[in-house]
């Protein structure tokens, strides 16, 4: 990493609120193991160094924001790409257990190498799909929290993420700009699949100035035993919302 991505990198973490100054060398590793694979294998479409450290590492730790992952111990994060914001949010939280979840293997097969790279023995890689481990004894009700960066809309998102909480944990949705319709329709699946929304956050991308919403859905109730649906339907027959 140059002195330049270091600079943007704590510029960036500061008007978060956060101190990255002992990490720096962690992301620094990241970026090089990133930039390496990505010429191999298209694992994101960000590849000049201040995209990668303001729109992935800094984006990640937006998650942060508000104490939303304070005391948690099992985080799963769904649709984790090339790791994020798993990755990063292990960095900074190294006693907290992250379990990114991808149905791609070669993203995950990244995320894996990456975490023993790194040496963070909290990143627990998985391939699948979250419909699947949704109904899965060993998932299903296994986490104290769910984070999910720009994966889909806020109704599919409640669907997928709810049946993973154990009561009273928290989804964690990454988002741009929301609609009052998409947030009314996730509230309404919120609602059904046994939650509600608790936050919603609307800030600014440190540096970038671009507009970014934090929403959370903290677990009320039990989920009803049909939710997820199969592998397919939350995306193709959101709950609420008509997919525009």
């Amino acid at each position: 990493m140059t002195p330049e991505g270091e600079t943007l990198l704590r510029q960036g973490a500061a008007e978060l609120g956060l101190n990255v100054d002992a990490q720096v060398p962690a992301f620094a590793a990241l970026l090089d193991l990133l930039v390496e694979a990505n010429s191999r294998v298209n694992l994101t479409a960000l590849k000049t160094e201040p995209d990668i450290v303001l729109k992935h590492f800094v984006d990640s730790l937006s998650c942060l924001r508000g104490g939303h992952l304070d005391g948690a111990d099992q985080v799963i994060d769904l649709g984790t790409g090339a790791g994020f914001p798993a990755l990063p949010l292990a960095i900074m939280a190294p006693g907290t257990t992250f379990t990114p979840l991808d149905s791609i293997r070669k993203k995950i097969d990244f995320v894996r190498a990456a975490a023993a790279s790194l040496d963070l023995p909290n990143v627990t890689p998985q391939v699948g799909r979250a419909e699947t481990l949704g109904r899965d004894p060993d998932h299903r009700e296994g986490y104290d929290r769910v984070v999910c960066r720009a994966v889909a809309a806020l109704p599919i998102l409640a669907e997928l993420g709810l049946p993973l909480l154990k009561a009273g944990g928290r989804l964690v949705a990454q988002k741009g700009p929301i609609s009052e319709a998409e947030l009314q329709a996730g509230r309404q699946a919120a609602a059904e699949v046994g939650g509600r929304v608790t936050v919603v956050d609307a800030f600014t991308l440190p540096v970038l100035g671009d507009a970014r919403t934090l929403i959370v859905i903290e677990k009320t109730g039990p989920t009803p035993e049909k939710y997820p649906r199969r592998e397919g339907v939350p995306n193709q027959q959101p709950l609420f919302w008509s997919a525009r």
